[in-house]
């Protein structure tokens, strides 16, 4: 399990991840896979962001490019003139904690030093280790993510997540990351199919040997739509939400997700299940 059950973030903020948090996705995108284009404009993605917090969002994670399969790369002052924005705008009217979606070095400076806390990146500090630097010297939160984009994985599905995020935590070591800082996902859907996706679910407390806090990113996939039938993402969060009482149940610490109300209720539900688990576990046995 984690060793540490907090996560330390920029601004000297502490989320504490006892009972799990919610991370409400804000993509101000035209072209993200499931609500590309909704938000996509400052006033909306703030709109949206701040409604994400009144339906129970601890998190808010703000993307200005789209990792889907085959979306077209943006440039980074691209990515910066949506991003940063919205965050400057957030800072202004709540205390929720923000996170910057990025991979990229640049944006991640601009993003905390417009008031972002925690740099979520997609490649795991691997496409621009400069990243971690970064949150170093910002002393941002850093969530390092799985990916089997752009190499050859190994066969079994968590030795390639040990060998890939063990690169990951190297890189942040040697920035001087501190190891309360560091929150670390698998990577639903980034080059997994189906199965392995599944696999990966059935498999998630495996992950716990890094020793650090897990965030799950299940929402609204391709590998919850084949198992529900449905085919339009935004029609796939009830799956969703079961994916996170399974995983919660699992260990998982953080959730990424669209539709944050259905999910807080989710994580409700597996938290109230975890307790009683917890205090039947430790009455006495009264059987004769």
């Amino acid at each position: 399990m984690p060793a540490h059950r907090q996560w330390h973030l920029a601004g000297g903020r502490v989320l504490d991840l006892e009972d799990g948090v919610l991370m409400a996705i804000v993509n101000v995108t035209p072209d993200s896979f499931s609500d590309g284009g909704r938000h996509s404009g400052t006033d909306a993605a703030v709109a949206h962001a701040l409604a994400c917090v009144e339906e129970g969002a601890h998190i808010l994670d703000i993307g200005g490019e789209s990792s889907r399969p085959g979306a077209t790369e943006v440039t980074a002052a691209e990515e910066q003139d949506r991003v940063l924005p919205v965050i400057e705008a957030l800072v202004r009217q709540t205390d929720a904690i923000i996170s910057i979606d990025t991979y990229r070095a640049e944006t991640a400076q601009l993003a905390i030093a417009a008031g972002a806390h925690i740099i979520n990146d997609v490649h795991g500090a691997q496409r621009e280790p400069d990243i971690a630097a970064v949150a170093a010297r910002t002393g941002a939160g850093l969530c390092l993510m799985h990916t089997g984009r752009g190499r050859e994985k190994l066969p079994d599905l968590v030795a390639d997540q040990r060998h890939f995020l063990s690169r990951s935590l190297e890189i942040a070591a040697s920035a001087g990351v501190a190891r309360e800082a560091i929150v670390l996902d698998p990577g639903f859907g980034f080059a997994k199919d189906a199965a392995e996706d599944l696999e990966l679910m059935v498999r998630f407390a495996e992950l716990h040997v890094f020793g650090y806090p897990l965030l799950a990113g299940t929402s609204r996939k391709r590998f919850i739509g084949g198992m529900t039938g449905r085919t339009v993402a935004a029609e796939r969060d009830v799956g969703t939400a079961a994916t996170t009482v399974y995983l919660r149940q699992q260990g998982a610490s953080i959730f990424r997700v669209h539709n944050v109300a259905n999910n807080r209720d989710a994580l409700a539900v597996a938290n109230a299940i975890l307790k009683d688990e917890k205090r039947l576990s430790s009455k006495p046995d009264l059987q004769p």
